[in-house]
């Protein structure tokens, strides 16, 4: 898999870009595009150009409102295949703007819709408890299932191909990836990282990702660390057994000695080695179940 990684079009065309990017972004500890929550910001963070791309943001038609979300693709592309990229408890901040941009170097239509945007602007909160108080937990499962089906809309109309559909998230974003793959049928593919499969369920988020494992309408591939003190080995295991039982094709990695946040490479958390072997083989599940 490391190979893989070292190969990867995305890390050769970000070598120059990330030391410019370093010796003047994050200058005084300060990047701008990144959540206040998260500074400073890693020297070690990955940025990625746009060149060959087509990247910026877009409006997506909602069922009630106009929606902000991040958009890139490779530039002319014509029924490029679809991820829809599933934003961390920060929003869509720098670093989900970096997956996309990587997404669309692979040959993907990669997109991220802004999934608070009715509550507040998660990047403009420089505390996690307040984060967490007064817009995260604010926000309802079925609002992001229909934003998030709003958002496979959208691409479909730019030109891209929705009958290959993947989805990927990360943290919160993890949780609802689980959760669109059991609610959306157009999905072929989904990769969530380190989502939590067991929540204490209340009325915005009455929902478990365990507790609809049976309607999981494609494969998923879920990757977890295995010092994540958020998310225990056992519920990680828990939900590759209840697939299991219903018949689904789920496959978990779970790597040892590794934190919640492995794959940010802008904090302190990123394990570089298991981010690289984290993105080839989601790499490889979206070859073989999406194109």
């Amino acid at each position: 898999m490391d190979n893989a990684w070292e190969k990867d079009p995305m890390l050769v065309a970000t070598q120059l870009e990330r030391r410019s990017f370093i010796k003047g972004s994050l200058v005084g500890g300060a990047a701008a595009g990144f959540a206040l929550a998260v500074q400073p910001v890693s020297a070690e963070t990955i940025i990625t150009d746009t060149n060959g791309l087509d990247a910026g943001m877009v409006q997506v038609k909602t069922e009630d409102k106009m929606v902000p979300a991040y958009r890139a693709r490779p530039a002319g592309s014509a029924n490029a295949p679809v991820i829809v990229v599933i934003q961390e408890i920060f929003g869509v901040h720098e670093h989900i703007k970096d997956v996309c941009r990587r997404l669309a170097k692979l040959g993907y239509y990669a997109i991220a819709t802004d999934l608070y945007s009715r509550i507040g602007d998660a990047t403009h909160i420089s505390d996690i408890p307040t984060l967490l108080s007064t817009i995260v937990s604010k926000a309802p499962d079925a609002q992001v299932a229909s934003d998030l089906d709003a958002t496979v809309t959208f691409a479909g109309g730019e030109g891209a191909d929705i009958s290959k559909l993947g989805v990927t998230g990360f943290c919160w974003g993890g949780r609802q990836t689980w959760l669109f793959a059991e609610h959306n049928p157009k999905l072929k593919a989904a990769v969530a990282w380190y989502g939590p499969l067991t929540n204490v369920p209340n009325d915005l988020q009455p929902k478990r990702a365990i507790d609809g494992v049976a309607d999981l309408k494609c494969p998923v591939l879920g990757l977890y660390g295995a010092a994540d003190q958020g998310i225990p080995v056992d519920a990680v295991n828990a939900i590759k057994a209840a697939a299991d039982k219903a018949g689904k094709i789920v496959e978990v990695v779970i790597y040892p000695d590794t934190p919640h946040g492995f794959h940010a490479d802008y904090r302190p958390s990123y394990r570089p080695d298991k981010a690289a072997d984290g993105w080839a083989r989601l790499q490889a599940w979206f070859k073989k179940y999406l194109v």
